[in-house]
């Protein structure tokens, strides 16, 4: 039986992913599922990251767009490296 996967990511284009699990510690090896061609995303976290909160899929940078889930949800206001934690302290909407 495959195992369960570690985040979620719907479209190609996504820089993050959606983490599913409640483990996620720094340094675990996480295995994720690319909705759009049913494939397997393999990335090592940089930090701890609580279930629900995003993890970078690439390294981003300082005003980068964050995409999850196919949409334009804020930008970077901080760099943050491949498997980092992605939430409130590094990303900001675009509206204000």
């Amino acid at each position: 039986m495959p195992k369960a996967p570690d985040f979620l990511v719907h479209e190609v284009e996504d820089t993050v992913g959606v983490v599913v699990v409640e483990t996620v510690k720094k340094g675990s090896n996480l295995e994720g599922w690319l909705m759009a061609k049913d494939s397997t995303l393999k990335i090592k976290s940089k930090d701890a990251i609580p279930l629900g909160h995003k993890v970078a899929l690439k390294d981003i940078k300082k005003g980068d767009t964050i995409i999850k889930y196919g949409h334009d949800i804020g930008k970077a206001i901080s760099d943050v490296k491949k498997g980092g934690h992605v939430h409130v302290h590094n990303v900001k909407t675009k509206r204000w």
